[in-house]
């Protein structure tokens, strides 16, 4: 993978972070991190998932993660207090939030579309559901507060079920796992109803938008 924003580069095949063409000298493991981050953006990745992949089947404390968030934030010019990439989910964990340009085409992939609203859908991890930490939010009737996750690719978009209380729907059919996406689907998060468009598909017409939230 090999990706852009704001004067970085980041090649995780040759294993390197550069900025305006010059290396940017990271530890192995903040740069696994920062790959990590990425992969997943927008979504927050829990410090728990962190510790067990970047140290697996070890202890360390959390000041260890904490150090290599700061080398990441050095090497970025992040400011903690005015977060341009990593975002500080407390409690939690962390999040890559800055505007990523894949091999130089706009990140833009899908959106959903809910009554008048757009949610654009970058390449990686989105959450929806009712938490304010959900990338795609819905504060409605019906829909649990981690309701379901969609990951979307260069290639493909999937969505799976997050043991939500009522359900989540393509089309007729109540998901029991990972599911994929095709332009046009039709999405139901207990009585929420979507629609999944490919990026540079047609918008969808008024017909085939969702009806008012109950």
């Amino acid at each position: 993978m090999r990706v852009s924003f704001e004067g970085f580069v980041l090649d995780t095949s040759m294993r390197q972070l550069s900025r305006s063409g010059a290396r940017v000298h990271l530890e192995p493991k903040a740069l696994e991190l920062l790959e990590l981050l990425v992969a997943r953006r927008p979504a927050a990745v829990s410090k728990t998932e962190i510790q067990e992949r970047l140290w697996p089947d070890t202890f360390v404390s959390e000041s260890s993660l904490t150090g290599l968030v700061a080398q990441v934030r050095k090497a970025l010019d992040d400011d903690r207090r005015q977060e341009r990439f990593l975002r500080t989910v407390h409690g939690f964990g962390y999040a890559f939030i800055g505007e990523v340009t894949l091999g130089g085409a706009a990140a833009t992939a899908a959106r959903l579309v809910w009554e008048d609203a757009v949610f654009e859908l970058r390449p990686g991890e989105h959450v929806l559901g009712r938490s304010e930490e959900a990338q795609v939010r819905l504060d409605a009737p019906g829909v649990s507060r981690r309701h379901a996750r969609i990951v979307v690719t260069s290639d493909e978009a999937t969505i799976e079920d997050l043991a939500s209380k009522n359900g989540t729907y393509v089309g007729e059919r109540r998901l029991e796992g990972p599911s994929a996406l095709q332009d046009g689907d039709r999405v139901r998060l207990g009585s929420q109803l979507l629609v999944f468009r490919r990026a540079g598909s047609a918008a969808p017409t008024r017909t085939e938008s969702p009806p008012p939230r109950a």
